[in-house]
């Protein structure tokens, strides 16, 4: 459920958590952290997935010289 998207404010929902006994805002820290690590996992896991699919429809470009790099970008 999206706290911001049933009416509460982002301001509100941090008073609540800065409300709650520290047992539970280190439970919550815990949660949260847990969750960005997923978020990121699976961004890397697309990234990588993007990344294999362009290189097997030869849609990477290569170069050592620095000029060519430079117009890569």
């Amino acid at each position: 459920m999206d706290a911001v998207k049933q009416g509460f404010s982002f301001g509100t929902i941090i008073d609540v958590i800065y409300g709650l006994p520290l047992e539970e805002r280190l439970e919550l820290k815990g949660l949260l952290e847990h969750n960005i690590i997923e978020a990121r996992r699976t961004e890397i896991l697309r990234n990588g997935q993007e990344a294999k699919r362009a290189e097997k429809n030869n849609e990477l470009m290569f170069s050592d010289n620095i000029e060519t790099l430079k117009k890569m970008l």
